[in-house]
């Protein structure tokens, strides 16, 4: 087995950055999710409320803390990150502390999607990821993607609708489900798999418009037994790293045979 795709944003909700290999910490790719989005109401904002965010790439330099927002007609908007007062943000369904980012993008995003739009950090101990510091890593093979298309019945389905740190290659679909409980190497990184991924809505969503066109949750419900899923709808896996290291593309995935205790 050995890692062909890696993938991750800045911010959450927006379109997705792809690296030929990146450093693993106990916080995952540090610069994944580093920000997110709420609304006025201080409740988080991504692509189950507003697919259009897909549109929008973003690219965080961990060096200058500079944030860049590239957006669909062109424009661009950077600056250097400063972090100003505390916010007490719903994250699905859980309060998630934060600071707001003080800066230009604020009201670029708010315009741009004809809405209130605040970014925000994790505060410290926390990460932007929705599993927090337990799920930092998200990983799932190509044949899991492909038995999907199959029930769906078309030729291909768009890997990025799922929105992984990780595809792997080299094993049959949802072979990955047997992982949890189990620690599995990454390049010079382990990581414990705690679960499995249940999918939301932002499947069914084109990454390339936002727009669902695409009944994922339908097919994955007509053919995957949550009997044997810590999740419904589940396609993936996720977990913490353990140990911290480099992942390449083409870097060798190995599973170790013994359990870890997973909860």
């Amino acid at each position: 087995m050995r890692t062909v795709e890696i993938a991750y944003t800045p911010v959450k909700g927006l379109g997705l950055l792809y690296r030929s290999e990146v450093e693993l910490t106990e916080r995952g790719v540090p610069s994944n999710r580093r920000f997110f989005l709420v609304d006025d109401h201080l409740q988080m904002v991504n692509g189950k409320r507003l697919g259009k965010l897909v549109l929008i790439k973003a690219d965080f330099d961990e060096a200058e803390n500079r944030l860049t927002l590239h957006f669909p007609e062109g424009g661009v908007v950077s600056g250097v990150v400063e972090l100003g007062e505390p916010a007490e943000t719903g994250f699905l369904g859980r309060s998630r502390p934060g600071l707001r980012v003080i800066g230009p993008w604020n009201a670029a995003l708010s315009e741009w999607a004809g809405q209130a739009l605040t970014l925000v950090a994790p505060a410290v101990g926390h990460v932007g990821v929705d599993r927090g510091m337990a799920g930092t890593v998200s990983i799932a093979s190509l044949a899991s993607v492909q038995r999907l298309a199959q029930e769906l019945g078309v030729d291909m389905v768009d890997r990025a609708r799922f929105r992984m740190l990780f595809w792997v290659d080299g094993l049959a679909a949802h072979v990955e489900d047997e992982w949890v409980g189990r620690q599995v190497e990454l390049g010079e990184a382990v990581v414990n798999v705690r679960g499995h991924v249940g999918r939301c809505v932002v499947t069914t969503e084109n990454p390339a418009t936002g727009l669902p066109d695409l009944d994922t949750l339908g097919a994955l419900k007509a053919y995957r037994d949550p009997a044997r899923t810590t999740a419904p709808l589940a396609l993936g896996v996720w977990g913490e790293v353990v140990r911290s290291g480099r992942v390449k593309l083409g870097d060798q995935v190995q599973v170790q045979p013994t359990s870890t205790g997973a909860e």
